[in-house]
């Protein structure tokens, strides 16, 4: 008997030994592409998101194959397109995977990138795309952040945001910064108002290259208050930081990154792999539950922290207005806040 019962464990445990590489493959990848990428042992992958941030998701892919070494290039967006074109026009183009905030600015390079989809490639929804061969890595939501030890009657809306009573405690992330900020500009001028920009704009807030220096300076106590994107902030509170974050009531403004393999990837399996992984069920829990991000499943695994679907109203854009509105909008906000670059 106890021969039978050992010899029937040692049944289970091989079958689950088995199942592991069975898992890895319909995930991440063919037992073939995962072999190649670890062959390649590295992929060079540029990117417009928080460093902080991806510094964590290169982390949690190394967990699970940490044969594949990840090096990061991060840079602004407006930066970073600059970047990859002049690389690429002097047929010097590193990158193995971009990925980027701006799908207007990525919809020009399509014909730049490889044919790519991942294993659950169907789970996605087609209208976070721009083309078959860019896919939603990440999907970032705007929040409201504030110090709680600087703010004792806090904002509880959008439009609380431009009360005179915050004169100078507010920051911005200028509109010129990504697309990002500039589906949140978007946002505010449809569901907000015409005239949002400017009442917002004399309460004179203090203007950010981006959303990492401001919510560092949020928890300095160098700004009091202000949108900011849940992934730039989420992990500050997580730490300790007097930062309370809230999904406004008008609704709140979401966007869909663009992310692909070049043709000229020099490490295209490690490319496909990192990408695969981040796309899985997998990939897309760790950022929902430990970045803050949303995602573009069709069935959301969990959410962020404090989003409660029923209650949050997501707010996208109508990508033909994302890009003929850009030029325009982004010139009479600058205009507006007194920016100059």
């Amino acid at each position: 008997m106890k021969k039978k019962i050992v010899m029937m464990a040692g049944i289970a445990g091989l079958a689950v030994a088995l199942s592991a590489p069975a898992m890895a493959q319909q995930e991440f990848g063919s037992p073939e592409l995962i072999a190649a990428a670890k062959a390649e042992g590295k992929l060079v992958y540029y990117t417009a998101n928080f460093a902080e941030v991806e510094q964590q998701v290169i982390k949690a892919f190394n967990k699970r194959f940490p044969d594949i070494k990840v090096e990061m290039v991060r840079a602004p967006g407006g930066q970073l397109i600059t970047r990859i074109k002049t690389e690429a026009a002097a047929g010097k183009l590193i990158a193995d995977v971009v990925d980027h905030s701006d799908r207007a600015l990525m919809l020009p390079l399509v014909d730049m990138f490889m044919d790519y989809a991942p294993p659950n490639a169907a789970d996605y929804n087609p209208d976070a795309q721009i083309s078959p061969k860019l896919w939603p890595r990440a999907t970032l939501v705007w929040s409201i952040a504030y110090n709680t030890e600087l703010v004792k009657n806090p904002p509880k809306s959008w439009m609380d945001l431009t009360k005179p009573e915050y004169d100078k405690m507010t920051g911005q992330v200028f509109a010129q910064s990504g697309g990002t900020t500039w589906t949140r500009i978007m946002f505010e001028r449809q569901v907000l108002g015409e005239d949002y920009w400017a009442k917002q704009a004399a309460t004179h807030p203090i203007l950010y290259p981006s959303g990492a220096p401001m919510s560092d300076s949020m928890v300095r106590g160098e700004v009091a208050m202000g949108p900011l994107l849940y992934n730039a902030i989420y992990p500050k509170q997580k730490d300790g930081a007097p930062i309370k974050i809230f999904f406004p009531p008008e609704g709140t403004p979401v966007n869909p990154y663009a992310s692909g393999i070049p043709k000229t990837a020099a490490h295209p399996n490690a490319a496909k792999l990192f990408l695969n992984w981040c796309l899985s069920k997998e990939g897309q829990t760790f950022m929902i539950k430990e970045l803050g991000n949303l995602t573009s499943l069709k069935m959301a695994p969990v959410y962020p922290e404090g989003f409660d679907p029923k209650v949050v109203k997501v707010w996208f854009p109508k990508f033909d207005e994302y890009v003929k509105l850009h030029g325009p909008w982004v010139a009479e906000w600058d205009k507006t806040f007194g920016y100059r670059q």
